[in-house]
């Protein structure tokens, strides 16, 4: 039986305190779990699917939705005896604009620890079936400045040469962007 002070308490709550509780509750919720993905397949091994010589094409979006920029790049991934990746990304934006990233793969308990120059707040890459998760603060600039920014990474392997990358931007828990990607094995 619920206690008539506990109910009155809830119930005189102004309509807004309900919203913003609601809304925190779902937020909870939301958004898929690796492990969701385990029986899927085809099965993406990070070791695997980045060797060698591979190309990407993708959008980035803004806040709304709409496609802002739009992009190739070339990704060269090797791994050493030790277990340690890297991939050398440069990325060609339809404004002219080149970007290289350096990534470092570290193994870390069964999964990578990933870390690049322009992260201020490295990831740990993890992955099941035909999935890859990951979620780190990038600094990319802004106007004369720079921002940090919060990536969400979602990578699905949808043939043993095809994976299609999402990525979902944020500040201070607010979505500013997305980006969407495809990268195909040469």
């Amino acid at each position: 039986m619920q206690s008539p002070l506990l109910l009155k308490a809830f119930t005189g709550l102004p309509r807004y305190l309900w919203l913003l509780l609601s809304t925190a509750l779902l937020a909870g919720c939301a958004g898929p779990a690796l492990e969701d993905y385990q029986d899927r397949e085809p099965v993406l091994t990070p070791q695997e699917f980045f060797t060698g010589e591979l190309s990407a094409r993708g959008v980035v979006k803004d806040f709304s939705g709409e496609v802002i920029r739009t992009f190739d790049a070339d990704i060269s991934a090797s791994w050493d005896d030790a277990g340690v990746g890297t991939l050398d990304e440069e990325f060609r934006f339809d404004d002219g604009e080149v970007q290289t990233r350096v990534w470092t793969l570290t193994p870390d308990n069964g999964a990578l620890h990933a870390d690049a120059g322009d992260v201020v707040e490295p990831g740990t890459m993890r992955w099941q079936g035909n999935a890859i998760h990951m979620n780190y603060v990038l600094r990319v600039a802004y106007g004369d400045d720079t921002i940090d920014v919060r990536m969400d990474d979602w990578m699905y392997l949808i043939t043993p040469d095809t994976l299609i990358n999402q990525t979902t931007m944020t500040k201070w828990g607010i979505q500013v962007g997305e980006i969407v990607l495809v990268i195909s094995r040469k």
